[in-house]
């Protein structure tokens, strides 16, 4: 369906991307010249066309003072605004527009032809635009560079969609010794040869995404403070299939993942993604408190106010309080150590606490009604 023509003005329909009022020097595109000076990226592989994110095109090659940051022109020509006026009309209508060349060093993108396009899909509020991308591979001599540099690669090498992060340097050793090991197992399967790409993107798809997304379901990252989902996925299968050590780690690794790489695959082979089990499971646990009397009602006041406490019990013994607390944990966490930070940062903290005891319990029988 045809879109009614903008009524304004064409130097009208420019201005209204006009930022008022602002210090151009704190709002404009990045110079790709610094840019490139500064990694040192000059040596060049042609990426093709793909669908970049907007929000990653973050300078230019030669007109980044002509743009503030987010693409609207700083200055009203007559030709321009028509021009831009079109583009955003052809783009409303769906109408096919050549894609934009850009320039690519590391995560960040460089416009080199189609500033306007950019500035359109801004204003209709498109999150990507078709591409074609040169990248230059940084060689300044930095921790950040030589992890780019080996991500790059082992991507490359593997043939696969996307870029896994790890943050330690030397690591991916152990994701290609996971893909050989894999490419042994379906070839003696299926009794002919695969190739390594063949290999790694059946690895990607059946071991490596069932495992990262347990791990990003589960919360789990929050934890780990400057680490990834993806250094979480090598930890833990390096400890489960290469290493084999004995778990340091809560009870249910091994029934959510097993120790056998390919066993772990037929298991996930039995779900959706969106039927993964879940890497978070619940303790109930019973803690007994000896309180000074003088601070009993306080302190029994200040237990049923616990998100995690579900029960609380005044009773006459040697025992003066009686909890039912139900925690959340990741299976990397083991009981212990979730009942004792929540011991530590809560009930042991206050005033008038003299003692506590934990208990955990075996089996159950919970009567309904």
């Amino acid at each position: 369906m045809a879109t009614t023509p903008s009524k304004f003005s064409p130097l009208e329909f420019l201005k209204r991307f006009l930022p008022q009022d602002k210090d151009y020097t704190k709002d404009q595109l990045q110079n790709f010249g610094e840019r490139q000076e500064s990694e040192m990226a000059y040596d060049s592989v042609d990426r093709g066309t793909s669908m970049i994110p907007l929000d990653r095109i973050v300078g230019s090659v030669g007109r980044y003072r002509d743009f503030d940051s987010q693409f609207k022109p700083k200055r009203a020509h007559q030709a321009t605004s028509e021009r831009l006026q079109g583009i955003i009309h052809r783009m409303r209508e769906g109408k096919s527009l050549p894609p934009v060349s850009v320039y690519q060093i590391k995560d960040d993108y460089f416009i080199l032809d189609g500033h306007h396009r950019v500035t359109a899909a801004k204003e209709l509020q498109h999150s990507h635009i078709r591409a074609c991308i040169l990248e230059l591979l940084p060689t300044a001599d930095t921790l950040e560079n030589r992890l780019y540099v080996e991500k790059t690669a082992f991507r490359d090498e593997a043939g696969i969609p996307h870029t896994i992060d790890l943050t330690e340097l030397g690591q991916f050793q152990h994701l290609r010794r996971q893909i050989e090991e894999h490419r042994n197992h379906l070839h003696a399967k299926q009794n002919t040869e695969i190739s390594y790409q063949q290999a790694a993107a059946d690895w990607y798809r059946t071991i490596y995404r069932p495992l990262s997304t347990l791990i990003k379901n589960s919360g789990l990252v929050k934890s780990f403070k400057n680490r990834t989902v993806d250094d979480l996925y090598l930890y833990i299968s390096v400890h489960q299939w290469e290493k084999g050590k004995a778990r340091k780690y809560g009870i249910g690794v091994d029934k959510l993942i097993p120790k056998d790489m390919e066993q772990f695959r037929t298991k996930m082979a039995e779900h959706k993604e969106q039927e993964y089990p879940e890497m978070r499971r619940e303790i109930t646990a019973f803690i007994l408190l000896n309180v000074e009397g003088k601070y009993e009602k306080r302190i029994f006041d200040k237990l049923a106010e616990l998100d995690e406490v579900r029960e609380v019990h005044s009773v006459h013994g040697s025992i003066d309080i009686i909890i039912k607390v139900v925690l959340n944990r990741d299976l990397l966490s083991s009981d212990a150590e979730l009942l004792t930070q929540f011991l530590f940062t809560t009930i042991r903290q206050w005033k008038g606490v003299q003692a506590t005891q934990t208990l955990l319990p075996g089996m159950a029988i919970v009567k309904k009604g």
